[in-house]
Order: structure tokens, then sequence, then C-alpha cells
């Protein structure tokens, strides 16, 4: 009886410390807007390391591309009471709430990669960290309008238009192609393909069936920008008679570029916004003053000098 009270006082002084310690780690909940999706991948698997490097622990939820549930995500989140938040938002123009409801409960948040709609009125405990569509936009257009000489016509593949990304990226290739000396290039479409390789497809093969006649293809994202190669090559068009462009510079985009299917890419560098959001969500828990923007530039990346980014 005597050994049995003694296991039991020696249980109950463990609990409190066991919850010390447990308290005492930091914990990031990090919401993302798809899994599905392979440079979003590469983004949360770079959150997931840097996370461990920094000694932190993470909750990772997958939005599957609706508001509604990351939505509740994020409620789940604030009602745990977490370090931080990381958002990656499924619509940059819905996330009001989202900073409404960390910063009534005091919650540091940090948005990855889709610029938010709420930008330039974002507490100081809230901050963005991705890259500027607007430069990624603009490098692409500037290197197909070199390739076509400053003229011809162009098709534009959009992704969802729910996000800054897709507006900043296609309103750049526009601007571009406004002024001199690429005035002479003309986009006769420009379509939503939703960031997808089989939204690429179908609306490269749908275009195919028209009579619209095109020298390049400038997708807002590789996964139409492949899907695009794939409904030209099976249409039995010459891939040298066509200029396909995409951003990311993902890995299958490499490997399209070296088999001289894709001429243009962006690299938007997933690794360094997935380290840098973690980091920068740290910082704001601790305290510190931040700039609402933390911006991780794009490199254009062609076959000169692709194998820069092969790695």
């Amino acid at each position: 009886m005597r050994t049995l009270k003694k296991n039991i006082i020696t249980l109950l002084c463990m609990l409190p410390l066991s919850g010390a310690v447990t308290a005492a780690t930091p914990r990031i909940g990090v919401a993302m807007s798809a899994f599905d999706d392979n440079w979003l991948t590469i983004l949360r698997t770079a959150i997931i390391q840097q996370a461990k490097t920094e000694g932190v622990q993470t909750q990772i939820e997958d939005g599957k591309n609706e508001i509604g549930t990351q939505l509740n995500q994020i409620q789940n989140f604030t009602a745990s009471s977490p370090t931080a938040i990381i958002v990656n938002p499924v619509d940059s123009d819905a996330v009001q709430s989202i900073s409404d409801d960390a910063a009534a409960a005091n919650i540091p948040l940090v948005y990855v990669n889709r610029e938010p709609a709420n930008i330039n009125s974002l507490p100081a405990s809230q901050a963005f960290v991705g890259s500027s569509e607007k430069e990624g936009g603009t490098l692409q257009a500037k290197e197909v309008c070199r390739l076509l000489n400053g003229k011809g016509n162009v098709l534009i593949m959009m992704g969802d238009l729910a996000q800054q990304s897709a507006v900043q990226r296609t309103a750049a290739v526009v601007d571009v192609f406004s002024k001199a000396p690429c005035q002479g290039i003309k986009v006769v479409d420009k379509q939503v393909g939703k960031w997808t390789r089989t939204g690429g497809n179908n609306l490269m093969t749908n275009w195919l069936s028209t009579s619209l006649t095109f020298d390049a293809v400038l997708a807002n994202n590789d996964e139409m920008a492949l899907g695009a190669i794939q409904a030209l090559k099976a249409s039995g068009r010459p891939m040298d008679s066509v200029v396909v462009a995409g951003i990311d510079a993902t890995v299958d985009a490499l490997a399209a570029m070296k088999a001289g299917d894709l001429d243009v890419t962006v690299f938007q560098d997933a690794v360094a916004q997935g380290k840098e959001a973690v980091i920068t969500a740290v910082k704001l828990a601790r305290g510190e003053k931040l700039p609402n923007r933390v911006l991780i530039p794009y490199q254009l990346v062609t076959p000169a000098n692709m194998n820069q980014f092969v790695k």
C-alpha cells in the first residue's frame, strides 16, 4: 500500500512538469490552400524543415482549395492558441476575417506566397512573405517579347482570378505588351486554367479547335504551360513554331525546357519563401517590428542558364 501511494505521488509530481515542457515548445499552425500542387508541396516541405531548425512544432492543414474549409481551420487554430499562424490563402480576397480572427486572439499571422488583398492594412503583428507577382509577369513577358522580336499573336493562360498572383501576373504581361518595344504583340485571347496541367491542356485543346492563330502561349504558372505543351504535341504542332512560357521553374518545367519544349520560365523560390515565413512568424511572436512585406526576388530562367536551377 505504501509503495502504491509513493507511485501515485511521483506521478502527480511529474504531471505539472510535463505540461510546462509542452507549453514552452513554440507551435505554429499552417493553413495551406492545397496539398495536391507540386510547387506548394515544395513550399510546405520548406516550412516543415525550417520549423525543425527553429525548434518549432507545426500543425499543417489542407484547405483543399475551399474557402470555407480554410476559414474553419483558421478558427480552430485561433481557438487552440498557437504561437503563430502561417496561411497560404485559398482566396486572396477572402482574408479579412482571417486577419481579424488572428488579431482578436492576439496571435501573430504570416501570409505566404499569395499576397492578401488587405496587405496595406495589416496590423503590426501580421506580414506577407512572397515574391512580387508584377516582377514575375514582367520578366516572363519581356523574354517572350525578345524571342518574338516584338511582334506576333499570344495567348494567356490565367490562374485562379480569386488570387492576386493570377491577377497581377496577367496585368504585368498585358502592360509589357502595351509599350515599346513590344507593342507589336497582340493578346488574342486569355482564359482561366486554374493553375493545373489538366486546365492548361483543356484550354490549349479548345484554342486549337478554333481559327485562332498564335505565336506564343504565356501561362501564369508552369503546370498550365506543361498542359499546353501536351496539347500542342498531341495536335502535331512543331514545338519550334511556338514559344511557351511558364512561371515557377519547377522540376517538371526544367525537364521540359531541357527537352526543348518550354522556352521560358521564371524561378519563384518556394524554399526561400517557406523558410522566411517561419522565420518571420518566430520574429513576430517575439514582438519584433517588421515590414508588412518580405519579398523574395524572381529570377528569369532560359535554356542558357537553366542548369543553375536544376538542383
